[in-house]
């Protein structure tokens, strides 16, 4: 750079930007608030993200701070990557081969627990490597230390990577990235399920875990895991058969490299079918898991005012004796597999667990998801709320923490929002159509996406069809 004219970096840098901002703009008339915080977001993911390097990802706070130290969570695959799987593909791609790097300490990770496959950690190293904390200083007490069970408890984020991983195939069709990569990390994943499962009677279970509400532990058949286990397997079964008709050789080194036999496989289909998977009630309510509702209610309106997440109030231990959930759970299922569920499961899960979720000084990560999943149950001013409050974690530090750095699973978060939620984007048949849900004073929203290589631009009004 010292042997480069200035004028010359200047004119590489506008470039450089100019191409990013041309593929993956999201422009917003009516808004200007709305405007700046959603290309603050996707200004601090693209800076955090290596377009040369398949051997880093995106940590909890990106580059910006030292909260987290850096860590890889699930944040990365479910909340940061649809953005860059549908505007930047390449960079994608590199963050999830950082997964594939990543396996031989993820087998390490299953095998020390006594599994098979391989089982990623809930916090990541440059290598893959687990460094999840066990103990971290009390909020209230520096001098004494809280267990933290996130390391033994939170499994699904092995299902979260092979999500991403299915997700991004089908969004670019790189087939080439499935051989090399993408495939073994869905096998590897599901044969960690096969192993970890327990078997009871005539079901399969999966007792003392956390869900992606982190205010309840040790819960057993938590609806979101059980879900992604039953759907990761399924999804494995299926790459297989479409392995062995696109590459003969690459799914027959598979097979052997991964003892992928019959036995297994048919193993693999009696999970799938037996998973214990709560079921709705009459009323279309999925329990969030075994026994949520026996827990004690709390009305969160009473503690409005509160500058503290609903643990510090109610007590790090105690707050998993009540109806109360850092994080859209339950609500988060349904936006990964939004047509999945009816109009009427949609709206009976929203009304009992919005109101129950601590969005404000729960997790980060609830906001945007809770903003996407009011547009699905046609509250689009509702979930403006929530995004505009999602917005603001990092330009105007509404939670207090911005010191530890930008919030990078929010970042992500606010444009899946804008794009599946306001937007509406959906896939029909063989494209993404769009059934827009603006806030009333949006004006326009405009926005591209990259689908398996062709571009497609959307550009919608309040009564767009």
């Amino acid at each position: 750079a010292l042997e480069c004219p200035f004028d010359d970096l200047l004119c590489d840098n506008l470039e450089a930007w100019g191409t990013f901002w041309d593929d993956s703009d999201v422009a917003i008339e009516g808004d200007d608030e709305a405007q700046i915080a959603l290309r603050h977001a996707l200004f601090q993911l693209r800076i955090a993200a290596s377009e040369e390097d398949d051997r880093v990802s995106i940590g909890a706070r990106t580059l910006s701070g030292l909260g987290y130290r850096g860590h890889v969570f699930w944040d990365m695959e479910i909340f940061i990557l649809p953005f860059f799987s549908f505007t930047q593909p390449a960079i994608a791609r590199n963050l999830l081969i950082y997964r594939w790097h990543g396996l031989p300490a993820a087998r390490c990770y299953a095998a020390e627990g006594g599994f098979e496959g391989a089982q990623f950690p809930w916090e990541s190293g440059a290598a893959g490597e687990d460094v999840t904390p066990h103990y971290l200083p009390l909020p209230d007490d520096c001098r004494k230390l809280q267990r933290i069970l996130t390391g033994d408890q939170q499994l699904h984020i092995s299902a979260d990577i092979a999500y991403a991983i299915i997700q991004y195939w089908r969004i670019t069709g790189d087939d080439s990235f499935m051989f090399d990569y993408g495939a073994e990390i869905v096998f590897s994943t599901a044969k960690f399920w096969g192993s970890r499962v327990e078997r009871e009677g005539d079901q399969y279970v999966l007792r003392g875990i956390i869900g992606p509400d982190e205010y309840h532990v040790n819960v057993d058949n938590n609806f979101y895991t059980n879900y992604m286990i039953k759907w990761n397997m399924q999804a494995a079964l299926e790459l297989l058969i479409w392995l062995k008709k696109a590459n003969t050789d690459i799914a027959q080194k598979l097979k052997i490299q991964l003892d992928l036999t019959s036995t297994r496989l048919s193993h693999w289909r009696q999970v799938i079918e037996h998973i214990k998977v709560p079921e709705p009630d009459e009323k279309g309510i999925i329990e969030q898991y075994e026994r949520f509702f026996n827990r004690k209610a709390v009305d969160l309106l009473e503690y409005n005012g509160r500058r503290r997440g609903m643990d510090q109030i109610l007590g790090l231990k105690e707050v998993n004796e009540y109806q109360v959930i850092k994080q859209p759970d339950v609500l988060m299922l349904f936006c990964l597999f939004p047509e999945e569920y009816s109009a009427h499961g949609w709206k009976a899960n929203w009304e009992k667990y919005a109101p129950i979720t601590d969005y404000a000084y729960g997790s980060s990560l609830g906001p945007a998801i809770q903003a996407w999943a009011a547009c699905e149950v046609g509250l689009p001013d509702v979930g403006y709320e929530y995004f505009m409050y999602g917005a603001r974690a990092d330009l105007t530090d509404i939670r207090g923490n911005a010191v530890d750095g930008i919030h990078g699973a929010s970042a992500g978060g606010l444009w899946q929002a804008v794009v599946f939620g306001f937007a509406g984007l959906y896939h029909k048949g063989d494209e993404y159509v769009a059934r827009p849900r603006l806030p009333s004073h949006w004006k326009r929203l405009t926005f591209k996406i990259c689908d398996r290589g062709t571009w497609q631009v959307f550009d919608l009004g309040p009564s767009a069809k």
